[in-house]
């Protein structure tokens, strides 16, 4: 890790650092070193409504119960990532690979800690640069057909999460439509719902993320536009493209893949190859500005 730039890899909502396995696995094969993370609120920094638990399970007490990760914003995920960088880089700047709601903290990150930052890769993910939240974005007419907000089972406003209910089996299959949409084995997408945390931090999706052109608009940019997503559907990903443009001192190097909202575990080679390309350009960026000092 002290020999190349680090690679971070950021998972979206109601996923964690498991998500990351296979597209780690291709990275190793090719020489990549990466390092996956769990956001505040998932993986093993998770917390359950405890009526997930309770036996018999009552519906309507778990669409009521108040999050334990109500209190998450943005801008305290991305705090805790800032500190996972520069714990994981030792100062040095990173390739951080944000998927989906990962992007919107990955973004806030970006702004507070540039320097930690050797490039940011989205990958069909949120990057609400124009300083409307995330969750506003998801009702724009470019994101119709997004199957999301029918899988949830409760209502973030009430309850501070996002909240899903995997058991049921008609919300099951809706996630399953949502996420991995067709192109992910059907054993594979079977185990990623029931890792799936049940409660993602609405604060971090409400929160207004202010960009600069001289902080967040100095990283390089390269965004992965998955075609058959519909969770982040194909237009809005155009849209945020064209809007860190806006504010980026480089054009966005984009990549399409005809893929689900999952491509860690549909296309995880295909997405390994697109992070060495990244890679590759910001150890050739490490190296002029290492020649040039």
């Amino acid at each position: 890790m002290k020999t190349t730039t680090p690679v971070v890899l950021v998972h979206g909502f109601w996923h964690g650092s498991w998500c990351w396995s296979l597209v780690g696995e291709h990275l190793a094969a090719r020489g990549v070193a990466s390092v996956a993370v769990d956001l505040d609120g998932h993986g093993l920094k998770s917390r359950s409504p405890r009526s997930r638990w309770h036996r018999p399970f009552d519906p309507s007490a778990f669409a009521a119960e108040p999050s334990p990760v109500a209190a998450i914003t943005a801008s305290s995920a991305a705090a805790s990532l800032v500190e996972q960088l520069r714990r994981i880089g030792g100062g040095r700047p990173c390739l951080v690979v944000a998927h989906s709601m990962g992007g919107a903290v990955a973004t806030a990150a970006a702004e507070r800690a540039p320097e930690l930052f050797a490039e940011l890769m989205y990958v069909t993910a949120f990057a609400p640069v124009s300083g409307m939240p995330a969750a506003q974005y998801t009702t724009l007419p470019h994101n119709a057909g997004e199957l999301v907000g029918s899988g949830l089972a409760a209502d973030p406003a009430s309850v501070g999460a996002l909240r899903f209910d995997t058991g049921d089996d008609t919300r099951r299959r809706t996630v399953r439509e949502a996420f991995y949409n067709g192109d992910v084995d059907e054993a594979t997408a079977e185990a990623a719902l029931s890792l799936l945390t049940p409660d993602a931090p609405a604060g971090i999706a409400a929160e207004s993320i202010t960009v600069t052109a001289e902080r967040y608009g100095a990283i390089p940019h390269t965004y992965v536009v998955c075609t058959r997503d519909n969770a982040i559907r194909p237009d809005l990903q155009r849209l945020m493209v064209r809007e860190i443009d806006a504010v980026s001192g480089t054009p966005t190097r984009v990549v399409e893949l005809e893929s689900s909202h999952s491509p860690f575990l549909s296309q995880p080679a295909a997405l390994a190859d697109a992070i060495q390309e990244s890679h590759a350009a910001a150890h050739r960026r490490e190296g002029a500005r290492v020649a040039a000092v």
